[in-house]
């Protein structure tokens, strides 16, 4: 870069420069830093072992410089969570067959929280309502609601098939991390390992589906 040149545009999104101690130089970090920095511990070496401590030796600051613009590790992580469901939750299908994108939809969010255990850990504990998942919760309002043609039928029906993908991606998630605990009895074990696989997950979703429709039919 020629000398005098501005740098902010050139530094945006970059780890702050250390100073003459080693560390990045006060006010030169940013937000968007250090989520990409929790994003990368993420992917890498899980979000169990994730520390705000670590976050600040990769990004060549003292932990407490991270404080100032994150409360916690939770708050990082609903952050890290959002960005990577924003990449994967939308399906391929098109709306005009409502059903099916519904389908793909939380099959989508199904493999997500198998694949992705900060996903998993972050919709366990709380209510998700950052970015990406509330414009993943109005899209399927809008299709459910061409489906049963009521829009309080469409919230139950959201509502229903919503908590049934997040207790079989956590039952998944548990027997894939686990494996199985026959103690002698491998034909029981295998019939109920296989209640928790995806071919499993479409079963129960088209039951769901089909009562929910059903119900829409009879008015209830």
């Amino acid at each position: 870069m020629a000398p005098g040149a501005p740098t902010g545009a050139h530094d945006r999104g970059r780890a702050a420069r250390p100073g003459p101690t080693g560390r990045a130089r006060w006010g030169t970090i940013s937000r968007a830093q250090i989520v990409a920095a929790a994003r990368r511990a993420v992917e890498t070496v899980g979000y169990e072992r994730m520390t705000i401590r670590g976050l600040a030796a990769d990004l060549g600051v003292a932990p407490m410089s991270l404080y100032r613009h994150v409360r916690d590790k939770e708050d990082l992580l609903d952050e890290v969570v959002d960005e990577l469901l924003a990449a994967v939750w939308r399906p391929r299908v098109s709306e005009r067959d409502p059903r099916a994108w519904v389908v793909e939809a939380a099959d989508n969010l199904r493999r997500f929280l198998v694949n992705q255990p900060a996903a998993l850990h972050v919709y366990l504990r709380r209510p998700v309502v950052s970015p990406a998942a509330v414009a993943r919760m109005e899209a399927m309002l809008t299709v459910l609601q061409k489906i049963t043609n009521d829009e309080a039928a469409a919230r139950d029906a959201y509502a229903a098939v919503h908590t049934y993908t997040l207790g079989f991606g956590s039952l998944e998630a548990s027997r894939a991390a686990h494996g199985s605990t026959d103690g002698g009895r491998a034909a029981l074990a295998a019939q109920l390992a296989a209640y928790a696989t995806p071919h499993q997950f479409s079963i129960g979703l088209a039951y769901l589906l089909d009562g929910i429709l059903s119900a829409v039919k009879r008015g209830e």
